[in-house]
């Protein structure tokens, strides 16, 4: 059989199979024996979190390549700590971005996503954070993007390469989540769409703090925008707020 011929076989194949979905209450990864290379896809619901350095080639080109390497690595370790630390599950590292799942369909998910955005934006430009550090080379400037809903993930690849397989992550709420990112840099690091904000508790939400008289003020943390996704006009909130890492 020619190359040509294998490849439209299998397009066939996947085309022609019905495609089965079945709903998990966690994060896949790549090991999931539920997933397979055929037409087989989890469902989840959650948060997703996604995290772009802005201007990476320019520092790409403006230091040796060993030098831009330990600036990703500081990068991409301190987004895996903070992740973590409040229940995130790390996937798709894709150059100098980075998805961030929150398993959940709770308020208190939608909370702890946008938590662990601002100790991102803390432990990344405070300057009791890795920027100053950095500034021996080159400081980082990055946008962060978040929506929540159902997500599809699904094993690609030649199964026999494990060079060659990865997942991929279907839905709006990554798409989306990746539009808001490329709105924002310093200070404004962190957009999110009009459905977390709308269901935020008050924490993530507001800033509180008391007024002169001792009584307590909810100063909201957001700003409201508009930006177009799917040729429609969508609002969605951002901040320059971070949260400290102790």
């Amino acid at each position: 059989m020619s190359l040509r011929e294998d490849i439209l076989k299998k397009v066939n194949e996947i085309i022609d199979t019905e495609f089965v979905v079945e709903d998990v209450t966690y994060v896949p990864d790549i090991e999931d024996t539920k997933l397979t290379f055929g037409n087989k896809g989890l469902r989840f619901t959650g948060s997703v979190l996604y995290i772009d350095i802005h201007g990476s080639t320019e520092i790409l080109n403006s230091y040796n390549k060993t030098t831009v390497a330990k600036i990703h690595m500081a990068y991409f370790h301190a987004i895996i700590k903070v992740a973590k630390s409040l229940g995130g599950e790390v996937r798709s590292f894709n150059g100098d971005s980075m998805l961030v799942f929150f398993h959940g369909n709770l308020k208190s998910t939608l909370s702890q996503a946008v938590k662990a955005a601002m100790n991102m934006k803390y432990i990344i430009s405070n300057e009791n954070g890795m920027n100053p550090i950095l500034a021996k080379y080159s400081t980082i400037d990055y946008g962060i993007g978040i929506d929540h809903g159902p997500i599809l993930s699904t094993k690609i690849g030649l199964g026999k390469d494990v060079n060659t397989r990865d997942l991929i992550w279907i839905g709006n709420p990554v798409n989306k989540s990746v539009k808001i990112s490329e709105l924002h840099k310093d200070p404004y690091n962190i957009g999110i769409s009009s459905y977390v904000y709308d269901n935020l508790l008050d924490y993530a939400k507001f800033h509180i703090t008391k007024n002169y008289y001792g009584q307590e003020q909810k100063i909201d943390m957001w700003n409201k925008s508009t930006f177009y996704y799917n040729n429609v006009i969508e609002y969605y909130y951002y901040t320059s707020y971070y949260w400290t890492v102790d």
